[in-house]
């Protein structure tokens, strides 16, 4: 039913569009900033910092789901995938594209020899919970995340 496949340049339009369908999923449309050119400098730049895997439909080749990772160092386990983002749209969640997205993102963890992957999720979304339970991931409620606008970076700065 769907095809995984790795990124290219010419997804990103689509990509952008998914990341603000999660945005109004999760109640913060106004919290993406991104753009296309941004993306494409950012992971078709000359020093990438992102990859990411698109799930298609086989009959249409529609774009319905995305994987969006990068690669962080932890002191006390190494090189780590961290999974930002899995999307898939509204109409297409159940079926299984999500389920060969994260299989995928899995595999890249390995095939990169990171120690593990790391993500986060909101404790309101008990479908995504749910999903990552059927795993066996680790959901550890005691961290706090913490975040610095470039604005605010600005005027500490000063």
């Amino acid at each position: 039913m769907y095809t995984i496949r790795k990124g290219e340049i010419e997804d990103l339009p689509r990509v952008l569009e998914l990341v603000n369908e999660l945005a109004v999923y999760e109640k913060a449309p106004e919290e993406v900033i991104n753009t296309v050119a941004k993306m494409e400098q950012d992971g078709f730049g000359p020093n990438p910092v992102f990859g990411f895997f698109v799930a298609e439909k086989n009959e249409s080749r529609e774009i319905v789901g995305i994987s969006i990772y990068y690669y962080r160092y932890s002191t006390w386990k190494g090189k780590r995938l961290y999974l930002e983002d899995i999307v898939v749209t509204e109409s297409e969640r159940g079926n299984g594209a999500g389920k060969l997205l994260f299989d995928q993102t899995m595999q890249k963890c390995l095939d990169e020899g990171c120690s593990g992957m790391t993500w986060q999720v909101l404790d309101w979304n008990e479908p995504a919970i749910n999903f990552y339970k059927k795993y066996g991931a680790d959901l550890d409620g005691a961290w706090i995340n913490c975040n610095l606008q470039d604005y605010q970076i600005r005027e500490i700065l000063k």
